[in-house]
């Protein structure tokens, strides 16, 4: 019997070791703690579903960044140096790499979500070549933020308002757009744009129709144009190191999950656009306290500067940044989708 039990005892300690050896840990970075897709998707995906769908052969875990006190332009610096396995965040983040980054969510040339879609699965590819080359990273997905509007501390009622006015973005294609219009862009952290509005280091700021409700843009801001200049796009990434670390059955595992995962986070960020302008506006609002900023809907002479604008600005200083072979490739994946051409003046 003693042997019996040595043997057995000998075969549990060989079994969790095998568990050990095959289990995989991720640990990730994700957006902002307190927006709906950290807390619905990025932050469930990996500190529960995935361990759950794989059995336990994959764990996550994972703190937004702005729990870990970053602002998102390291990140894949540090996915790169592999302080972090896994990344959500925005392209924009990793532009001052490459240009080439920005392709896939150019301001103000794509006018519903169907069709960002459609331009984020033509420009996949390229992106996914892109971070392997610069950060040695896996991309996994890209999914979008609602629609980025323009939200301003003052009277605004058409796109020619905008001109003379102090703007936040937080990408260069944004700041194109704005200097487009006339107006002068201003890079400030999410989290400090109430106070700037407040103190008029902007006049207004650009960003996701619930990310404003939900930090209360509101409270500080007057009036809503609801012009789309962008749609927040975000890509997930791993660090290619851990990527190759996993077997076979875990790669195919949590690629099928994660293409599950992204077709969730389109769906629900369609009909999040809506509902946010809803509340920020005082219209009808079954998520919380409604505000009540000025409801202003381009009209098509704006929709019609905002086109011209896309051509004339924005397409031709991103291809001028990123080049001409950089710009042939963008006109043969989306340009070809969009009907436009990126060319530099």
């Amino acid at each position: 019997m003693k042997k019996i039990a040595m043997i057995a005892a000998a075969l549990a300690v060989t079994a969790t070791a095998a568990f050990a050896e095959n289990t995989v840990v991720v640990k990730g970075v994700g957006t902002w703690g307190g927006l709906t897709n950290y807390k619905q998707h990025e932050g469930p995906f990996w500190n529960e579903r995935i361990a759950k769908a794989s059995n336990g052969s994959i764990i996550g875990d994972i703190k937004p960044q702005t729990e870990l006190g970053l602002k998102g332009f390291e990140i894949m610096r540090l996915v790169k140096n592999g302080v972090f396995d896994f990344a959500f965040g925005l392209p924009g983040y990793v532009a001052a790499e490459n240009a080439i980054f920005e392709g896939g969510d150019l301001s103000s040339v794509t006018q519903d979500i169907e069709t960002q879609r459609k331009v984020a699965d033509a420009y996949f590819p390229t992106l996914e070549a892109a971070f392997e080359k610069y950060y040695n990273a896996k991309l996994m997905m890209l999914y979008p933020f609602p629609s980025q509007m323009l939200w301003c501390n003052g009277e605004v009622n058409s796109i020619a308002d905008l001109k003379g006015k102090k703007i936040r973005v937080y990408a260069t294609t944004l700041g194109d757009f704005v200097e487009g219009v006339g107006g002068t862009s201003v890079t400030v952290p999410f989290a400090e744009v109430i106070p700037a509005l407040e103190k008029g280091v902007v006049d207004c700021g650009i960003t996701g129709t619930m990310a404003a409700y939900q930090a209360k843009w509101h409270q500080v801001a007057t009036h809503a144009f609801t012009l789309r200049v962008g749609w927040g796009l975000a890509f997930g990434a791993m660090n290619m190191k851990k990527w190759n670390s996993m077997s076979a059955d875990q790669q195919a595992l949590l690629k099928k999950e994660i293409a599950t995962l992204t077709d969730e986070m389109w769906a629900n960020t369609a009909a999040e656009d809506s509902i946010a302008v809803s509340c920020i506006t005082g219209g009808k609002c079954d998520i919380g306290e409604p505000g009540a900023m000025v409801l202003v809907k381009p009209s098509a002479a704006d929709i019609a500067a905002r086109d011209k604008i896309a051509n004339e600005v924005v397409l031709a200083r991103w291809a001028e940044r990123c080049g001409a072979d950089c710009a042939a490739n963008w006109n043969e994946t989306v340009g070809s989708l969009l009907g436009l051409t990126a060319k530099a003046n």
